[in-house]
């Protein structure tokens, strides 16, 4: 039967694109087309079951001799990628699923595209149920279909889960998403969320710096710090440590090392001592002006920072909120004692979670939640505060039981969540955090920013390339829904550099969280323009189309390339993480090769997957490309490959700029601001003139050394009207010349070069 264009069941077989991506497809499987316009290859998976109850696992067709890359929860937090060719390699707790639809390379010798089809594969909700898909020993693809509380046990299973199809993987997973938004009616795809301002700013985050030990004065003190080294911070996040926690009675305690106390639950809306000017340990100053605001005041007046962000959990504190309180009690909160999924069980054993499970958690009622986040933002924001990083999401779905539901539970707070930021901070201020469920994915209408990927482990050798390569691969479905924030990381470091290069390319805010007097400089002004904005490119950073299939963890031989847009060019960030992943054995990240070899790879033009978008309507694939480590200039014709061999832990980052041929037989690339890392970011606009004289024009923003490819040297360079000295390298084409710093921010500086 044809379900939509391109997708069939034949013989038993499911038949996408007439490619055969699962065989032996059960009969109790239907397939629904996708109504509403826009995505012509998608169709909905259910089942038909007379079976009831909370928790069923129903098996779709095996999946055999293609590759696929999954993202899939390995803790109950956070997602990780997985590769595989076959429906036993796909793990528990899997949320997206991408399939390629034939054997090979993504490219012919040439270096040119080959036609190409890729399957989607989106679990999802439907009334009271949440899907998942894992596999098993036969090969088969299995849906998992929950609802978290043994009293919610009956379904329809009509649309569990989506296909869509195409020949382009980016598009086709954008596509996907927003059918599924249409058709669920319940979340919004991140085009259409309004992104807070604190995105374009440099940041720095309490957390690494003195974890829950945080004071008003330490607070003062990293700000200054990084003031003083001519870095300063635009924003700040007052992490996990200024509220008022503490534990009940006969409660058990848990804190290991650069931890919270999982025991410690909500005692009051307002800060603790620490946060009070002149407080004392068992007094509340109720004075509001000596409150949370006193602190905030001086960061936003001394400082000049424009957005101060605070942390809470999504329940008030890892443990919740505490009963029979006073100032608490009209939220009606009560214990409850998570459950969680068995498939979560299967892959991690969570010692937070065990500790809230053997402590309870003080739920507030889902039908007073609006108010209590109302009045803790109404409060934060009468002091001053700009927005919430709203951590520890994901435990709400170990809640369901009596709550309806984790779906339920879910969707009740985060409306009520939504709807209180959009209330008391007006820049949509919020950062979700350990939020990596569909429940919170498809029930987020405004949220515009996410937590990419498991923490920034500084103290932890086997992560940090497992960082990068998570952070990387979960944006492929992350930033469908918001923009993915790839964590704050350390400039003192030993790799340091190779996370600076990853924010560069990631689209996401950068920030670190530098104890005080622990920076490098040099470091971050690559990263941050003296008026503390950077240069953030457009869109989620991605793997290339020719890594998607790779393990750049696990393989021996894969690079892992990041790409991104600028407004004019593009930018691909290329790693050698190898040597480290999750093992699914141990449960943990594991360093599995001390010694990881060389890996060598290509960069192409096409690396950027939408270089069209910023590029001439008459562009004939011809780019420069820029990389940062080495200062090299590249003339890169169309479809020719420029090789790259990257050592153990090294990086580099290219800039790859359209060639623009000039009515005179000129040939121009705008490159960017050469010191920093992402150089084309730089470059805001471009126009060209030819009537009476050949020329280019520019919108530069930034200070520092400008570098522009030209095929010939130039007859003058101006900049804000008057001509300025520059240099040109005859063997490389490069012309340079210097911008000065302005005290204006987001200063645009008018370029002409005339030739």
């Amino acid at each position: 039967m044809t379900i939509g264009a391109g997708i069939t069941v034949q013989n038993g077989d499911l038949v996408v694109l007439g490619t055969k991506i699962l065989s032996e497809v059960h009969d109790n499987i239907v397939l629904t087309p996708a109504g509403g316009a826009g995505l012509m290859n998608g169709a909905f998976i259910g089942v038909k079951s007379e079976r009831g109850g909370s928790h069923n696992v129903f098996p779709v067709g095996k999946l055999q001799d293609l590759r696929f890359m999954c993202t899939f929860r390995f803790k109950l937090w956070w997602m990780t990628q997985r590769m595989g060719s076959y429906g036993r390699d796909i793990p528990f707790e899997t949320q997206f699923l991408l399939v390629e639809g034939r054997d090979g390379s993504h490219f012919d010798s040439n270096g040119s595209d080959k036609p190409a089809q890729y399957t989607v594969f989106l679990p999802i909700l439907e009334g009271a149920f949440r899907a998942v898909l894992q596999g098993n020993s036969n090969d088969e693809l299995e849906i998992c279909l929950e609802s978290g509380d043994p009293a919610v046990d009956s379904f329809q299973g009509t649309h569990i889960v989506f296909v869509g199809a195409g020949p382009d993987p980016f598009e086709v997973i954008t596509n996907a998403v927003k059918t599924v938004e249409r058709h669920m009616g319940t979340f919004s795809h991140r085009e259409k969320k309004k992104m807070p301002d604190m995105l374009n700013w440099f940041g720095w985050c309490t957390w690494d710096a003195f974890y829950t030990n945080v004071t008003s004065e330490g607070v003062k003190q990293g700000l200054e710090s990084l003031e003083k080294g001519g870095i300063p911070p635009k924003f700040v996040i007052i992490d996990d440590g200024w509220q008022s926690v503490a534990m009940d009675q006969n409660e058990i305690s848990c804190q290991t090392d650069s931890t919270a106390n999982f025991a410690n639950r909500l005692t009051h809306i307002k800060e603790n001592h620490k946060f009070q000017k002149d407080g004392k340990e068992g007094f509340r100053v109720e004075d509001p002006d000596h409150g949370l605001a006193h602190i905030v005041t001086e960061i936003k007046q001394k400082h000049n920072t424009k957005y101060v962000y605070v942390w809470h959990a999504i329940t008030g504190y890892w443990g919740g909120v505490t009963p029979n309180t006073p100032t608490l009690n009209h939220y009606h909160p009560t214990i409850h004692y998570p459950i969680s999924s068995p498939s979560i069980k299967r892959n991690e054993q969570c010692i937070c979670l065990d500790s809230i499970t053997s402590n309870g958690l003080g739920l507030v009622d889902p039908d007073r939640v609006f108010t209590f986040y109302n009045e803790l933002h109404s409060y934060l924001a009468s002091a001053g505060v700009d927005g919430v990083k709203v951590d520890v999401q994901n435990v709400l779905e170990t809640l369901g039981k009596g709550n309806g539901g984790r779906v339920e539970l879910a969707r009740k707070y985060q409306r009520a969540l939504e709807d209180s930021i959009g209330k008391n901070f007006r820049d949509n201020g919020i950062v979700a955090c350990m939020s990596h469920n569909t429940d919170n994915l498809y029930s987020s209408k405004k949220t515009a920013i996410v937590r990419a990927s498991d923490d920034f482990w500084p103290k932890e050798p086997a992560s940090h390339t497992i960082h990068i390569a998570s952070v990387s691969y979960n944006t492929v479905f992350l930033g469908e829904f918001m923009q993915p924030d790839w964590d704050m990381f350390h400039s003192v470091h030993p790799m340091a550099e190779y996370h600076a290069a990853a924010r560069a390319v990631g689209g996401c805010a950068i920030y670190v969280s530098d104890k005080p007097g622990n920076h490098d400089f040099n470091l971050l002004k690559k990263l941050v323009l003296p008026d503390g904005s950077t240069l953030r490119a457009k869109l989620p950073g991605r793997p290339t189309k020719d890594c998607l299939f790779c393990d750049p963890t696990r393989d021996g031989k894969s690079v892992l390339k990041i790409w991104n847009l600028n407004e004019c060019n593009g930018v691909i960030g290329a790693f050698n993480c190898q040597g480290a992943g999750w093992c699914k054995i141990g449960k943990k990240n594991l360093i599995h090769d001390e010694q990881p070899g060389i890996v060598t790879g290509v960069i192409r033009a096409n690396d950027v997957d939408y270089i069209s978008r910023v590029s001439d309507p008459d562009w004939d694939g011809d780019v420069i490309i820029f990389s940062h480590l080495k200062g090299e200039v590249t003339y890169l014709p169309k479809n020719v490959s420029l090789p790259i061999t990257l050592n153990s832990r090294e990086y580099e980052v290219f800039t790859v700029i359209p060639i623009k041929k000039l009515s005179n037989g000129v040939s121009i690339a705008p490159i960017g601001l050469l010191r920093m890392f992402n150089s084309g970011g730089a470059i805001k606009e471009i126009t060209y003139e030819s009537d009476q004289i050949s020329a280019v024009g520019l919108k530069v923003r930034g200070a520092g050394t400008v570098g522009i490819y030209s095929s010939v040297r130039p007859k003058r360079v101006l900049v804000g009207g008057n001509e300025v000295e520059f240099e040109y390298g005859e063997c490389n084409g490069l012309v340079e010349f210097e911008l000065e710093v302005r005290i204006e921010e987001l200063y645009l500086w008018d370029v002409r070069v005339e030739f």
